[in-house]
């Protein structure tokens, strides 16, 4: 179920970006980008439309995902 990102404390959805953008296999290219940034990158794309939260009630995990792969 998509979560809308506006809903959630705004502590919560942070740390939940920060989850995301720090999990192994990320990878931002060849360059080095700060942390700061890659949250405002995700936190970008959720208020653009470009990515959602999901929960899934089977697992009880969120996550976030690319509309696209909806």
């Amino acid at each position: 179920m998509i979560i809308p990102w506006e809903q959630l404390q705004p502590d919560t959805l942070t740390s939940l970006i920060k989850e995301f953008v720090t999990r192994d296999g990320t990878d931002y290219g060849f360059s080095e980008t700060s942390l700061d940034t890659r949250i405002e990158q995700v936190r970008a794309k959720l208020r653009n439309g470009e990515a959602v939260v999901l929960f899934s009630q089977s697992t009880g995990l969120c996550n976030i995902v690319a509309r696209e792969r909806l």
